[in-house]
């Protein structure tokens, strides 16, 4: 223990068995002690976050002020930087993590639950990009109320080659890119796998998206192409798996779940949608337990979420007054520590070739 005129080789001492309360590792094998500052009996820490979406700060505080017990005061502060496997580096996209959410079937409000993560980690002060790859029901452009055709620009790289740069349309705060943009809204879209691997590559290594903390990939359903081509062109933070309660949801969410296994993407866990009287309630939380499997959280099934998604206003589901406001934060949380828990706990998967 310290005394009230320490140092600050004594002060680090004294925490270097903190845990970081959400990793379970000493904060400073983390790096997150960022600074120490000691002035007579005056102590103030500096907490580096992994993420601005960390939740429960407090305890932190709690837990680095137990062990300066004898100190005259001491403060504790934070600030936060967005750690990430830079998951686009390999086709020259400027994103620290790639998140893909994605579901074994369809109608589980996989697009809601994308376009929700995508505007907490914006509010939560992080850079966001949402990618709508569900290019046969593409749902983005009306769930964040965003309209308008995409344009490109002609960049010349280093080495004097010619390409076109599609500009994202931006709605909240958050860059988005979706096919919706570029068909009507009757058009159907009916297309084979190469196609499908086509479009996904321009969106990924073809679109100015500047430099992002987060992309959220709202996949289509099922099992199929678009994972396979994600697979081969970056290295994927994790996956996130929507279901609802009732089994025959879970069911296909399994599906899911072995899809992202074989193409060598993280699981970050599985969120269950619609929880409440209709659909019955604990179904995924149950399951990913037996999976083994992160539980991010239940949303509940609220006319709320319908509401602002046919208006075009998921993000007002963050407002004081909204009933999953709370709901929908706490996903966005876990996804986020989920996201900094691998990538400080295990080393970086290789993508997949494929032949």
């Amino acid at each position: 223990m310290v005394n009230s005129m320490m140092t600050e080789a004594q002060v680090r001492e004294a925490l270097a068995d903190v845990e970081d309360p959400e990793i379970g590792r000493p904060l400073a094998d983390l790096g997150m002690i960022e600074a120490v500052a000691v002035d007579g009996g005056a102590v103030r820490v500096s907490i580096l976050l992994p993420t601005p979406a960390y939740p429960g700060r407090e305890r932190i505080t709690e837990a680095v002020s137990s062990k300066l017990t004898e100190a005259e005061s001491v403060e504790v502060d934070f600030s936060s930087r967005v750690r990430g496997k830079e998951s686009g580096g390999k086709i020259g996209l400027s994103v620290k993590n790639i998140i893909a959410v994605g579901s074994g079937k369809g109608g589980v409000g996989k697009s809601t639950v994308s376009a929700a993560i995508a505007c907490g980690l914006k509010r939560a002060g992080t850079r966001v990009g949402l990618l709508d790859a569900d290019v046969y029901g593409p749902s983005i452009p009306h769930l964040m109320g965003a309209s308008g055709q995409l344009t490109a620009r002609e960049v010349t790289t280093p080495e004097g080659q010619v390409l076109p740069r599609i500009e994202p349309i931006e709605a909240d705060g958050v860059k988005l890119l979706s096919i919706g943009f570029q068909i009507e809204k009757d058009q159907a879209v009916v297309w084979r796998g190469p196609m499908l691997h086509k479009q996904l590559t321009l969106f990924l290594q073809h679109t100015d998206w500047g430099e992002l903390d987060y992309l959220v990939i709202d996949m289509p359903p099922g099992t199929g192409d678009v994972a396979l081509s994600l697979s081969q062109m970056v290295q994927a933070a994790g996956a996130v798996v929507v279901c609802t309660p009732q089994e025959v949801a879970l069911l296909d969410a399994i599906k899911a779940i072995s899809m992202f296994h074989t193409v060598k993407i993280p699981v970050l866990g599985m969120v269950e949608n619609m929880s409440g009287e209709i659909f019955g309630r604990g179904g995924t939380r149950a399951k990913a337990e037996e999976l083994g499997v992160p539980f991010l959280g239940e949303i509940p099934c609220e006319a709320a979420v319908r509401v602002r998604g046919d208006e075009g206003r998921i993000a007002d589901l963050y407002a004081d007054d909204s009933p999953v406001r709370d709901a929908l934060q706490h996903v966005c949380e876990r996804t986020a520590i989920e996201v900094a828990r691998r990538l400080l706990e295990t080393p970086s998967m290789p993508t997949l070739e494929l032949l």
